[in-house]
């Protein structure tokens, strides 16, 4: 049993080391070109400009490793240290990156300058695969960015604004209040009458497509097997009984089976038995060619009627 749960949770601890290194889960949220005087500073006091990146999963996110760069032709162009414990990035959280020029500046800089027209890549830690990308318009006016809106913040789809926006480093470009799309639709149908009609169209939608084809697959099939027919001929001396398309094929395939099968001079009997058993609607056979009887129900085996019935 320990073995069980040391396994578990080895398994559960590798899940989630997995999950923590999905850097696959980061995009680069907002871009700032260059700065006004109204821009935020460094760590040394400068004005540069700047890279926000944001975790959209649930786990951490370890960034370390990954690179930065202006140049799809030279995807290692700026690295972020490995070393820096500062690289987890928590789930739903943003960073910011500044591009200085100078790479040794500290973790968090990279060795490019940011200029309108040129495209931000966010490559993984293989130094091949790039991750995210973000372009700044060729006319974006000093002091504006360029931004990643989620319409649905809690769905976390994120969209690139064209125009022009009011940086905002640190934040989360989406209105964390906005209805989901659950909640607009409770606004919509209060009642609930507009789901309860798409959900009943949708059964009786499907209950239609399968009788559609069960028709299709199985009464076509027996039908045509019904009006093809059996033919089956059965030969006992001279005589010959051939089955059709007629009623009374039943009747001929239990004559021409007795004939064939019974042994002696019981045959006609067989005969005889197999033709008022039909008759009499003991036989309940669609199918040409077999025959079975019913069993009639008898008290030879009742065992309540040899009882012995003891004095008291």
């Amino acid at each position: 049993m320990r073995k069980v749960l040391t396994s578990v949770l080895v398994l559960l601890v590798s899940a989630l080391a997995l999950k923590a290194q999905n850097v696959s889960d980061l995009i680069i949220s907002e871009v700032l070109a260059q700065p006004d005087s109204t821009g935020i500073l460094d760590d040394y006091g400068r004005r540069s400009g700047w890279v926000e990146l944001y975790n959209k999963s649930t786990g951490t996110v370890n960034f370390g490793g990954c690179y930065l760069t202006d140049d799809r032709s030279a995807l290692r162009k700026s690295p972020i240290p490995k070393s820096d414990l500062r690289t987890k990035l928590g789930p739903r959280q943003t960073v910011l990156l500044y591009c200085s020029g100078n790479g040794h500046d500290g973790t968090f800089y990279a060795g490019f300058t940011l200029a309108p027209g040129k495209t931000v890549y966010l490559v993984s830690n293989d130094g091949r695969t790039i991750i995210d990308s973000l372009q700044i318009p060729a006319g974006l006016p000093v002091g504006k960015s360029v931004i990643k809106l989620a319409e649905d913040i809690r769905q976390q789809n994120f969209e690139t604004v064209h125009e022009p926006a009011t940086p905002s480093p640190a934040i989360v470009n989406g209105d964390q209040n906005a209805a989901t799309k659950g909640e607009r639709m409770k606004e919509r149908d209060p009642h609930g009458w507009i789901l309860t009609v798409v959900s009943v169209s949708v059964v009786f939608c499907a209950l239609a497509i399968l009788w559609f084809l069960f028709w299709l697959l199985f009464d076509r099939s027996a039908k045509k097997k019904a009006k093809e027919g059996t033919s089956l001929s059965k030969t006992k001396g001279k005589r010959t009984v051939t089955l059709g398309e007629s009623e009374e094929s039943a009747v001929a395939a239990a004559i021409a089976l007795a004939l064939d099968m019974e042994q002696g001079g019981d045959r006609y009997a067989a005969i005889a038995a197999a033709v008022h058993l039909y008759l009499s609607e003991s036989v309940h056979d669609v199918e040409p060619g077999i025959v079975t009887i019913r069993r009639a129900e008898s008290e030879w085996n009742n065992k309540s009627l040899i009882f012995r019935k003891l004095p008291r």
